[in-house]
C-alpha cells in the first residue's frame, strides 16, 4: 500500500464488482459485475483490489461478458494456483474512472448516507443501501426502524441535495 492509499478517503473508490471465481488453467477470473450492463466493468483498467494488506491496482489485460457473467485476465496472474488468491476480493475503480453523470442522475454510492426528510419535514433516518428490485430501485433507510422507499424520481423522491446531505421523499412516515 503506498502512502496515497493510506491518505485516501471512501469516496476515492467505488466497488464495481467481485471476484468470484476462477476460470480455466491459465489465470482467468470469474467477476461478478455491478454494472449494468454486466460486460461494463472491463472498461474500467486498472482495477483497485481489496486485499487484506490494503487496496492494490492491478492491470486488466483482457475479459469478455461470459454466459451471464464476466471472465478477466489480470497482469500476474498467470495460472490457477496465482488465480485462487484472488476469489472473493472486492474490485473497484477510482472515482475519477467513472463517466460523469447528467444532471438528476446519481451513482447509488452519492445517496448512501444522505439524511432522508419527508415533504412535511419529518427525518426518517440516512441510506444505509439500495436494493435493486426490477421494477425500481429501493432506498434502505435506517433510523427509528428501517423502512424501504422506492427509489421514484419525482414521485416519492422529490429532491435530492448533495451539498446539503439530504433526500427528499414524499412518503408517509407510517410505512
Amino acid at each position: 500500500m503506498t502512502q496515497a492509499d493510506k491518505a485516501e478517503t471512501p469516496d476515492t473508490r467505488v466497488t464495481v464488482g467481485r471476484i468470484t471465481g476462477v476460470y480455466g488453467v491459465k489465470g482467468w477470473l470469474r467477476i461478478y459485475s455491478f454494472t449494468e450492463p454486466r460486460a461494463n466493468i472491463l472498461e474500467y483498467n486498472p482495477w483497485q483490489l481489496r486485499l487484506a494488506d490494503g487496496w492494490h491496482s492491478v492491470e486488466l489485460l483482457d475479459g469478455k461478458a461470459h454466459g451471464k457473467g464476466v471472465i478477466a485476465h489480470l497482469a500476474g496472474c498467470e495460472d490457477r494456483d496465482q488465480a485462487a488468491r484472488w476469489v472473493d476480493v472486492e474490485i473497484a475503480v477510482r472515482r475519477e474512472q467513472l463517466p460523469a453523470v447528467e444532471a438528476g442522475e446519481f451513482y447509488w454510492r452519492d445517496l448512501v448516507g444522505l439524511r432522508v426528510i419527508t415533504t412535511a419535514g419529518q427525518e426518517l433516518g440516512v441510506v444505509d443501501h439500495l436494493l435493486e428490485t426490477g421494477a425500481n430501485d429501493v432506498l434502505v433507510v435506517q433510523g427509528e426502524r428501517e423502512r424501504l422507499i422506492p427509489y421514484a424520481m419525482g414521485e416519492v423522491v422529490t429532491a435530492v441535495d448533495l451539498e446539503a446531505g439530504e433526500l427528499h421523499v414524499d412518503w408517509d412516515p407510517e410505512y
